[in-house]
C-alpha cells in the first residue's frame, strides 16, 4: 500500500464509475447551468465487536486524496493536464508527496451496482468482501440515508449497524484483488473513538465520525446500562 511509483496523470475521456454531465435549467426566471458526475448510490456498515470492544474500519489508499493534496500543496498544475486534452500520461514528478499521504480510514462500504439485491445484501457482500465477516443481512441495522457530494455527486448513501464476533470472521478481508482492491482491516477500541475520531492525521470521511458519535448516542448507553455480576459474599 506504501509503494507508489510510475504515476500518470490525464483528462478522463471515459469511466466505468463516473460519467461529467452539465445540466442547463430556468429557475425563478434565471437561466442557470451546473456540471456534476453520475455516479452510484452505495452503501457503509459501522461494525462493532461487542467482546473485544472494539470498531473494525478498513484503511485503502485513495488516488483522489492523493492527488488533491499534491494540488493543495502545490506540487502540481491541474492547468497543464486541462490543457493537455484526452489522456496523454503527463508523468507525475518522483518528489511528490509519499503514498501514506492518499490512505484513508473508512467504514467498509460498496456501491450499489448489482441489480436484485437489496441494499442490505450488498452490504453484507461488502463486509465478507472487505473484512472477512458473514453476517447475515437481517442483522443489519439500518442507520440512516444520506446524500454525499451534494455539490458534485449528489448520490445517496445507506449507512448500516453491525454487531460482530470472532466467530463470525471466515476470511482475511482485503477486498477483491481483481478489482485492483488493497484493503488493510483495522480495529479501533472503543475507548479510543473520541480521539480517532477527531484526529485529523488520521484522514478519514465525515461518514465515519458520523457513524461514531451515532454509536456513542444509540447503542453505547445499553452497553454502560449492562449490569456487573453480583458480587459473592465474603
Amino acid at each position: 500500500m506504501d509503494v507508489l511509483s510510475h504515476v500518470e496523470l490525464g483528462a478522463c475521456a471515459d469511466s466505468r464509475f463516473l460519467r461529467p454531465l452539465r445540466v442547463r435549467y430556468n429557475q425563478n426566471g434565471t437561466n442557470k447551468s451546473w456540471d456534476f458526475m453520475k455516479s452510484h448510490d452505495s452503501v457503509s456498515i459501522l461494525l462493532f465487536n461487542p467482546s473485544r470492544q472494539c470498531f473494525i474500519l478498513v484503511k485503502q489508499f485513495r488516488p483522489a486524496v492523493y492527488m488533491c493534496e499534491c494540488f493543495r500543496k502545490g506540487l502540481l498544475d491541474v492547468q497543464e493536464v486541462t490543457d493537455s486534452g484526452l489522456w496523454e500520461g503527463v508523468p507525475v514528478p518522483s518528489r511528490l508527496l509519499p503514498a501514506v499521504a492518499g490512505v484513508t480510514y473508512e467504514l467498509c462500504a460498496g456501491i450499489i451496482d448489482k441489480p436484485g439485491l437489496s441494499e442490505a445484501e450488498i452490504a453484507r457482500e461488502e463486509l465478507l468482501e472487505e473484512c472477512g465477516y458473514n453476517v447475515p443481512a437481517e442483522r443489519l441495522r439500518k442507520i440512516t440515508s444520506y446524500r454525499s457530494g451534494v455539490g458534485v455527486m449528489g448520490a445517496k448513501q445507506t449507512m448500516f449497524y453491525a454487531e460482530v464476533s470472532d466467530e463470525m470472521l471466515e476470511g482475511a478481508g482485503g477486498g477483491q484483488a481483481e478489482e485492483g482492491e488493497l484493503i488493510e482491516v483495522v480495529e479501533v477500541p472503543l475507548a479510543d473513538w473520541h480521539s480517532f475520531a477527531f484526529d485529523e492525521s488520521l484522514p478519514k470521511p465525515m461518514g465515519v465520525i458520523f457513524a461514531l458519535t451515532w454509536f456513542q448516542s444509540n447503542i453505547a448507553p445499553g452497553l454502560a446500562a449492562v449490569p456487573n455480576p453480583p458480587r459473592s459474599e465474603q
